[in-house]
């Protein structure tokens, strides 16, 4: 009698035990597809936040400049941003990235569930219809090592080009932080 006790006491001890295991790369053991890429455990993908775009500083006219922040809300299991958000901007016949602002380093930010992080990006308006402005209609925004992106409606007039060129927006991104610090 006593040796059904302990066996079962002993089989519950080593599933507790197994279901507790992590590794050094910050995996949970568990199904993290959601929230991963392919090669990381720990990426966070564009697919598992809830993403908010704005409520936006608009530059009213050519040559103001106006800021777009962008609240990501992890929806999946714990995961990773390091590096610099991928930003494209997006016209009826072209397209242009959008870079980091000057002197910026990014940041490592882990994000529970539930947890946010926000970045900024800054334009300058252009001139509608000027060969020198882009007349961006989508804004693409890929995480770090994640490979994939989401399209956002571009509602804030036309980006001014650097140095007169359309396809070099004079618009920039800043590094991910938290939310809530």
């Amino acid at each position: 009698m006593r040796a059904a006790p302990l066996t079962v006491t002993a089989l519950a001890a080593a599933l507790l035990l197994t279901g507790c295991s992590s590794d050094s790369s910050g995996s949970s053991g568990g199904d993290d597809s959601a929230a991963a890429s392919p090669g990381n455990g720990t990426t966070c993908r564009i697919g598992a936040m809830d993403v908010e775009v704005g409520p936006a500083n608009v530059a009213p006219a050519a040559g103001d400049t106006g800021n777009i922040p962008v609240t990501l809300t992890n929806q999946s299991a714990e995961c990773t941003l390091d590096g610099f958000p991928g930003i494209d901007l997006n016209a009826t016949d072209s397209s242009a990235s959008v870079s980091p602002a000057e002197g910026t380093k990014s940041t490592k930010l882990t994000l529970a569930k539930g947890t946010a992080a926000t970045f900024t990006l800054t334009y300058t308006r252009g001139e509608a219809g000027a060969k020198a402005s882009l007349d961006v209609k989508t804004l693409n925004i890929a995480l770090p090592g994640a490979g994939t992106a989401k399209s956002y409606k571009w509602s804030y007039g036309p980006v001014q080009g650097r140095s007169d060129n359309a396809g070099d927006p004079n618009a920039s991104v800043s590094a991910f932080s938290p939310v809530g610090d």
